[in-house]
């Protein structure tokens, strides 16, 4: 099959990796791609939200498959548009996208479906958003109601906090439209982890779990990313706790949807929050996670292809994956800055060596090339995926942190503590 994958970060460089192991695989495109993509697949200059342009490029190209990688394109309708043309594609449509495309479409169907998650309310006004914060009190959380790529979420310790957080995201001034309506709801104790399922519209496959780490610096602290780090598997998310949350949160979602006439197909990603109250639900995203998806990548022995197929096809239902019982864990190395101004366009040198450590293996987030067309330039906020995988957590880390070492970018930064709650319930 000829196979377009749709993105240009490191969830769509693992993704590429995968699927150009396939056999089934016999040429892939990925639009539009970074540096490090175009090693293994054509890239071609179309942006991921431009949807006209994503389905006239998949017609020229006779694409028999398409995978599309971020949230943007598939809430914009990208898998409605390649269907009415007869192309097969991985992902939800438009109407279905809006688990992640909206928080109150979910946190109402949570409700309606008696889905655990948080109490929440939704607002539009900032007055009665002030006023329900002040009689809730803190902690509290508050949520543009929109996409904001990953930066529309503030856990506030305080009411003042909240207040402003609420204010600002109703104001437009920070995150556009996305903040034009927010969710605000209680805070949950417990242990944040990362479920993927894929689906056919009527049952649900359990990927692999994985834990992100969202804050940018060690310990926790710092604002929300969009991710600065994940390991699989995560300690948390045993058997018990995978077919639990499954039964309670995952399979009536799909049903719900099904029954009320949006079907989901695609990977329905369950931020979940693990604590004494056993498993609620965080959040929807309609796509594979990222960085979660370049660790399940390295994990997952079985050809990715079909699995993705039987989601378009309907086909699940007998389906199965083996998974290496190895632990993969991912360091995300970002521009100095980010998650707020950062620079782009400064070179990352030693890369080569670095990917030769052990067990290592370096997918490009926000890279490309410069004027001779072999230097690599960061590209983006988060711009490298430093992934290595050991028989051990600990041991993974450090091949993950040696080859970080070896890459000379002194405009990059990481976090040093990934894994740190499966390293200290270890030790």
């Amino acid at each position: 099959m000829r196979i377009l994958v749709v993105g240009g970060g490191g969830r769509e460089h693992a993704l590429c990796w995968a699927i150009s192991a396939s056999p089934l695989c016999t040429k892939l495109f990925c639009a539009p791609g970074n540096a490090g993509i175009a090693q293994l697949a054509e890239c071609v200059n179309v942006a991921a939200e431009d949807v006209a342009g994503q389905v006239a490029l998949a017609q020229r190209e006779k694409i028999d498959f398409v995978v599309v990688g971020p949230e943007g394109p598939l809430v914009k309708g990208l898998a409605d548009r390649l269907a009415e043309v007869g192309i097969k594609v991985f992902g939800p449509s438009g109407k279905a996208a809006q688990l992640e495309g909206s928080k109150g479409f979910t946190k109402e169907l949570c409700r309606r479906h008696n889905i655990p998650t948080a109490a929440y309310e939704r607002f539009t006004d900032a007055a009665q958003a002030e006023a329900y914060i002040r009689a809730q009190g803190a902690p509290i959380v508050v949520k543009a109601d929109g996409l904001a790529a990953g930066k529309g979420v503030v856990v506030a310790e305080t009411v003042a906090q909240a207040i402003e957080a609420a204010r600002d995201m109703l104001s437009g001034n920070r995150l556009g439209a996305a903040g034009a309506s927010v969710v605000i709801e209680e805070f949950m104790d417990g242990e944040e982890a990362s479920l993927f399922a894929l689906c056919d519209g009527e049952h649900a496959l359990a990927l692999a779990g994985a834990q992100d780490h969202k804050r940018v610096f060690d310990g926790d602290k710092g604002p929300n990313t969009g991710g600065m780090g994940a390991y699989s598997p995560a300690p948390v998310l045993d058997a018990a706790m995978v077919e639990r949350a499954m039964r309670e949160i995952v399979l009536p979602t799909v049903r719900g949807m099904k029954a009320e006439g949006i079907p989901y197909k695609g990977v329905l990603y369950a931020g979940l929050m693990i604590g004494p109250k056993g498993p609620r639900l965080v959040e929807y995203n309609c796509r594979f996670g990222d960085p979660e998806t370049q660790v399940l990548m390295l994990r997952l022995k079985s050809d990715i292809v079909p699995a993705l197929m039987a989601c378009a096809d309907g086909s699940l239902v007998h389906f199965d994956l083996r998974w290496a019982e190895e632990t993969a864990l991912t360091v995300v190395m970002a521009a100095q800055g980010y998650p707020d101004a950062y620079e782009k366009g400064s070179p990352i040198r030693n890369l080569e060596a670095a990917g030769k450590v052990e067990g290592v293996q370096i997918f490009h987030a926000g890279t490309t090339f410069g004027a001779d067309g072999k230097t690599i330039l960061a590209n983006g906020g988060r711009v490298l995926n430093i992934t290595a995988m050991a028989p051990t957590v600990e041991e993974a880390r450090t091949r993950a942190y040696r080859a970080v070492d070896l890459i000379d970018w002194p405009q990059g930064f990481c976090r040093r503590d990934i894994a740190w709650r499966a390293v200290s319930r270890r030790s």
